[in-house]
């Protein structure tokens, strides 16, 4: 089957709970692949400072940790649950660790890179997403933009859902 949008997957939460993204429809979302060894690991306060921004007017950031590139989130997700928790206070949804790349791809993962307009392989760690209420990719963004650069910010102002 292929995927319309990504309200078509269920994911595991950090806790191992199923969760269906269409439980997010209507929301504007920001898909993260993320790591707690990467260089761009104090992006999760960014993550944290424009989802306290947005969550109130239907802004959600999703969270979904990875090991693919040069072995930066090696820890369970327990361990990655307390890392984020302590270390920068995240409040929003963290799932499973997943693979973004390679044989071992998850399938939104590889809906994202080849079947979302916003095709391409994901590079490194924390390249970002932004999906509209009705389930589309809206935006791509590379690793070194930060999530409260002006150009995120703005698109997620664009898109979120009317009032």
């Amino acid at each position: 089957m292929t995927a319309l949008s990504v309200y078509d997957f269920k994911m595991k939460t950090i806790d191992g709970q199923d969760e269906k993204l269409s439980s997010f429809a209507g929301k504007a979302l920001l898909i993260v692949n993320t790591a707690s060894e990467c260089g761009y690991t104090p992006q999760y306060e960014s993550l944290q400072g424009l989802y306290a921004k947005y969550k109130d007017r239907g802004f959600e950031v999703l969270a979904f940790p990875a090991n693919n590139f040069g072995e930066q989130e090696p820890g369970t997700n327990a361990e990655i649950k307390t890392f984020c928790s302590t270390q920068f206070h995240t409040t929003f949804p963290l799932f499973a660790k997943i693979s973004v790349k390679g044989k071992d791809m998850h399938p939104l993962y590889q809906y994202l890179t080849r079947e979302s307009g916003f095709n391409g392989d994901i590079k490194w760690n924390f390249n970002k997403f932004l999906v509209d209420p009705k389930g589309r990719v809206a935006a791509r963004y590379d690793s070194k933009i930060d999530p409260l650069a002006r150009e995120i910010v703005g698109k997620v102002e664009e898109i979120l859902p009317a009032k």
